[in-house]
């Protein structure tokens, strides 16, 4: 059968993608379903792009272990992957006396999971470290860093698909039948056959779960909301900068923090919600936002916001619950795989947590290495991140490149063409605004988004009614507006 795999990979957020990427290094058939029309749809897209230490999480946890083997793990992967990242460091700030012995818990923890190099350091250090910064005390963790989520996840899947693995998006897991020999998954795209079930699914994992009739999991919507600082407050903080962790599960407070772009990121909010789809923005937690940074710096520039986004997490810790409950990875059924409540610290653990998972298939399957497996993946450098002499040379052999589709974030034109002929996702608006981040500056798409619909109107034929935002049903156009007054006349 075409559609016959040995492992199938439900779920292609970044863990489902560093999962793939590590099963590729194996002689066997890998499948990575995703649901959406591109991979880093959901969580993975929407958090802070923190590479976490292991301050928060209890030793012995899977997330205190997997989270301190990821970082470990992460600069030799990202140079690999050709990621950029920076570990710019992370100051937990304690504003009260009192507070003090919050920063000494959170030390003593760290400290037992491994992590190097905490200090704890006075309101005059932390002054002269950040000047904008005001406190008491504050933790100093030196291996912190911060990472696009999303570019680490299409770098994952890109290496993944160059190795053998079969990605495919667009294609929706509606039911799970197990078989005397592994499974049989009916999609919204035809039917497959696999060995074995990863689940993956992130904030639906519980649902996928149910498929197979181990319906004991249920998850907790929980919608954090951001704020965006424009570029030009770059460098008006050095690292990141988190308060003392409120009382609640999960939690970690507003926090403020830079990002590989330049700009600063407000948030995130937490709050339980009914719809594991609804990412709206919300006039209060963006006043309780400007509350929290304010909190943590007086002076902050609040008229340089310039947008606002949120994220639904995948939380297994109920909202009445004091203590935030672990991972859970585990063979619930044979040959099925369950991920559930995969959420902070997710990104940071996604290596580590695909090493588990391949130790775990190892159990069940006999697993060679590829000969020929190639670790390497080359971005292509931005045009904006290029010398004078390296753009006049690109401009020569391409004049593409020559041609601003997005001022904001200086895109080029052969940028915008080489994100729509990526090998993954459909030419939708957001597959350009992930790869080049046109569409991310000041404007939010006001220059660049004619531009890209005129080439998705030139280059590929597609009519302005056919363009989508992201989703198959996120229609950016209903009609033109000529014909829409025409049509209003007769009636």
């Amino acid at each position: 059968m075409g559609n016959k795999c040995d492992v199938m990979i439900i779920g292609a957020g970044v863990i489902g993608c560093a999962i793939a990427r590590e099963l590729s290094k194996y002689n066997i058939n890998t499948v990575l379903l995703e649901k959406e029309t591109d991979i880093a749809s959901g969580v993975t897209k929407g958090n802070s792009g923190v590479l976490h230490t292991g301050l928060y999480y209890p030793k012995g946890s899977l997330k205190a272990k997997l989270c301190v083997e990821g970082r470990l793990m992460f600069p030799d992967l990202a140079k690999q992957l050709d990621v950029p990242y920076s570990l710019c460091g992370k100051h937990v700030v304690a504003r009260t006396e009192e507070e003090l012995k919050d920063l000494e818990d959170l030390k003593a923890v760290g400290e037992c999971n491994g992590v190097e190099g905490l200090t704890i350091i006075s309101g005059e250090e932390l002054k002269k470290r950040e000047p904008k910064m005001d406190g008491l005390y504050a933790l100093f963790s030196p291996v912190a860093g911060i990472f696009a989520p999303y570019l680490f996840a299409i770098a994952l899947a890109e290496n993944g698909l160059d190795n053998g693995v079969k990605v495919h998006v667009n294609t929706e897991v509606l039911g799970i039948e197990q078989l005397n020999n592994g499974f049989e998954v009916t999609t919204n795209k035809g039917v497959f056959q696999t060995d074995l079930v990863i689940n993956s699914a992130g904030l639906y994992a519980d649902k996928v779960s149910a498929m197979v009739g181990l319906d004991d999991y249920k998850l907790y919507p929980c919608r954090g909301e951001y704020l965006l600082l424009d570029k030009k407050c770059n460098g008006l903080i050095n690292s990141m900068i988190y308060p003392v962790p409120p009382k609640v599960a999960g939690v970690l407070g507003v926090h403020l923090t830079p990002t590989p772009s330049g700009n600063i990121m407000i948030g995130p909010s937490a709050e339980f919600i009914n719809s594991r789809e609804d990412t709206r923005t919300t006039k209060e937690k963006a006043q309780q936002l400007i509350e929290g940074a304010k909190d943590l710096m007086p002076s902050i520039p609040l008229s340089e916001i310039i947008y606002g986004f949120s994220a639904v997490r995948s939380k297994i810790t109920p909202p009445e619950e004091k203590t935030s409950r672990d991972f859970i990875i585990q063979e619930d059924l044979d040959n099925f795989i369950n991920m559930i409540g995969m959420e902070s610290p997710g990104l940071t653990s996604s290596p580590a947590v695909a090493k588990m998972i391949v130790d775990m298939i190892k159990q069940k399957m006999d697993l060679k290495l590829k000969a020929d497996f190639n670790p390497i993946r080359k971005r292509t450098i931005p045009f904006r991140e290029a010398s004078r002499e390296e753009q006049a040379e690109l401009i020569k052999k391409d004049p593409a490149y020559g041609e601003m589709v997005c001022r904001c974030e200086q895109v080029s034109k052969r940028e915008v063409l080489d994100a729509l002929n990526n090998p993954i996702s459909d030419k939708t608006l957001a597959a350009v605004k992930y790869r080049t981040r046109a569409g991310m500056g000041r404007c939010h798409g006001g220059f660049c988004l004619p531009r890209i619909v005129e080439l998705l109107k030139e280059e590929y034929g597609l009519r302005p009614e056919e363009i989508k935002l992201k989703s198959l049903d996120s229609t950016m156009f209903v009609g033109k507006t000529k014909d829409l007054r025409e049509e209003t006349k007769d009636e």
